[in-house]
């Protein structure tokens, strides 16, 4: 996919992983759509990358505030091009300290989000005559697991099947579904969820690089999933 003159949806996209592949893709010529909750640092990050960059301050987890925003921003002859699926959710912790209430904002942050965004803007996809790309964010504790992260595990294994799933039922439509599973990224997702970050932990950037490589492939080349882990940990 050429990049240049192309509409992106990012959901997470105030911090971390999504601030920065919201930042290559604007870099790359593209409209980007940054979703979060923090007005604010959207707000900032438009102030950096200029006019093709719009913050949307929205709760994800909320099926009707997403239908809506998706119902006033497109149509048949505004469509998406990409959907970047990267908000989430971790805690960490045995399994009798996880309060209910974690739990429930994993599911919904990590699944539910995913389905409302997936589900609202897969018709206009469908109705587009050129080639568009779905890209999930799990997570290598999607493959394997340990101790204390089996909520977190628990969404990104569901997101796997999700995806595996979505892209044999949309690759007839011109539909692209990857699944990028990285290792620890050095973000404050891992601080708050009592990780201290290091330099031995992947980058933002260099993921966002690699995001961008993925959507770049020719219109006939899918790389369906991906791990991506540090080289020494």
């Amino acid at each position: 996919m050429e990049l240049t003159s192309k509409t992106a949806i990012v959901t997470g996209a105030s911090r971390g992983l999504g601030k920065a592949v919201a930042s290559a893709l604007v870099e790359k010529g593209a409209t980007v759509y940054g979703i979060a909750r923090d007005k604010r640092s959207l707000e900032s990050l438009q102030e950096d990358l200029g006019r093709n960059f719009f913050p949307v301050a929205l709760d994800i987890t909320s099926e009707n505030d997403v239908s809506e925003w998706i119902t006033h921003n497109f149509s048949k002859e505004k469509i998406p091009d990409i959907l970047i699926n990267n908000a989430g959710a971790g805690y960490f912790e045995k399994i009798e300290y996880l309060p209910s209430e974690k739990w429930h904002q994993m599911i919904n942050t990590n699944l539910n989000a995913v389905f409302y965004f997936t589900t609202g803007i897969v018709p206009f996809m469908k109705s587009s005559k050129n080639s568009s790309h779905i890209i999930n964010i799990g997570s290598i504790l999607g493959k394997t697991s340990s101790p204390a992260k089996h909520a977190y595990s628990a969404t990104k294994y569901a997101l796997q099947g999700f995806s595996e799933s979505l892209f044999k039922e949309l690759r007839g439509d011109n539909i692209k579904v990857s699944l990028v599973n990285p290792g620890s990224i050095n973000t404050d997702f891992f601080e708050e969820s009592g990780i201290e970050g290091n330099d031995k932990m992947l980058s933002p950037e260099d993921l966002a690089s690699t995001i961008i490589h993925i959507l770049e492939t020719p219109d006939n080349i899918l790389i369906d999933e991906i791990t991506i882990r540090p080289l020494n940990s």
